[in-house]
């Protein structure tokens, strides 16, 4: 089964601000019919980064099979990680940047690559506020989820 995720995640007086993702999973059946699945949650305290990676989180999880995903995002610090295999390095590594480093949001990194594992990914950066369709709708969710009420705690980012 072959669907695309958009995801974008916010924060609001980032870091440690409200915040919140979104993300829009698509689906073509086959006879030629999308379906779309749009997903969102805010947070009391978070930070954007957390957020981008709860979005492909969020849309990665909801998936019940295996599948062939193309995942866009805004996020560099996303798509780079696994483009540019600084995940690999960072798991190799006991997940340090250089010896003093600890890798920022280990707890949402070991989620994802478990939510990544039985999927085929082609990870593809967009730029963010420019009009893509998808990616406007994901600001819009995570904007709106990040404003809006009951929101949710973010165990890495209580004070």
């Amino acid at each position: 089964m072959y669907v695309k995720i958009f995801t974008d995640g916010a924060a609001r007086g980032n870091p440690n601000g409200p915040g919140g993702y979104g993300a829009v999973i698509q689906y073509i059946d086959p006879k030629g019919q999308l379906h779309e699945k749009e997903l969102s949650a805010g947070y009391q305290r978070t930070t954007n980064n957390r957020m981008e990676l709860m979005a492909a989180i969020a849309a990665l999880e909801a998936l019940n099979r295996p599948c062939q995903v193309d995942l866009y995002s805004d996020s560099s610090y996303l798509i780079n990680a696994f483009n540019q295999h600084w995940v690999d390095s960072w798991q190799k590594n006991n997940w340090r940047i250089g010896k003093p480093n600890e890798v920022k949001n280990i707890d949402l990194w070991k989620r994802l690559l478990q939510a990544v594992s039985p999927h085929d990914i082609h990870y593809h950066w967009v730029k963010g506020h420019a009009g893509h369709p998808e990616n406007e709708r994901c600001d819009q969710l995570a904007t709106s989820a990040a404003d809006g009420t009951n929101l949710l705690e973010d165990p890495a980012c209580v004070l």
